[in-house]
């Protein structure tokens, strides 16, 4: 059997629950060549080009919420002429993190959180004192990458590859072999 990757891990891509002042903290992350390269394989893309993401963390019902938002420059293989196709990113971020099996680390909430659990947004969890917010930018990345690349105005019948439309009413077969006929 063939062991699990690791998950990618993103440089500063984490929040200390313990450390955290009251009014939140901001988080700016410019992440280097070798961290978007390592991203660029596990996304499937060519290259990731540019990534910055902008957050700002709050406590939030003993658990945090993560506001802001992931800008991104991404280069993939156009589904057409498979040559390279620029996107640009720029998705928002609000999500939810509660603390997991170990709620020690979490302050305590005023009241209770009643959570849609077949909502949309269902929060994510972390255990210990830290969430690690890789997760999170990955998906978003994920999530923004067009699925079906291609250039502006590029399609099949841009690169001429289109069939010929057959006529295919009942008598098509008579009048081609008419036209046969009165050209021999």
């Amino acid at each position: 059997m063939t062991p699990m990757p690791e998950r990618l891990r993103i440089t500063g891509a984490s929040i200390r629950l313990d450390s955290m002042p009251r009014d939140g903290r901001d988080l700016d992350l410019t992440v280097d060549k070798p961290e978007r390269d390592g991203l660029a394989v596990e996304l499937g893309v060519l290259s990731l080009d540019r990534l910055q993401v902008k957050l700002h963390a709050v406590r939030f019902k003993g658990g945090i919420r993560v506001t802001g938002r992931l800008t991104a420059i991404v280069t993939q293989q156009s589904v057409i002429s498979f040559e390279p196709v620029v996107q640009e990113i720029g998705e928002p971020i609000d999500r939810i993190f509660l603390p997991g099996a170990e709620k020690d680390h979490a302050d305590k909430a005023d009241a209770e959180v009643f959570v849609d659990l077949e909502g949309e947004d269902i929060p994510d969890h972390f255990d210990g004192n830290e969430a690690d917010l890789s997760d999170l930018i990955v998906e978003t990345i994920a999530l923004g990458i067009d699925p079906y690349p291609r250039a502006p105005g590029e399609s099949i019948d841009s690169l001429g590859l289109a069939e010929a439309k057959a006529e295919i009413h009942p008598f098509a077969a008579l009048k081609k072999l008419k036209q046969d006929l009165d050209e021999s």
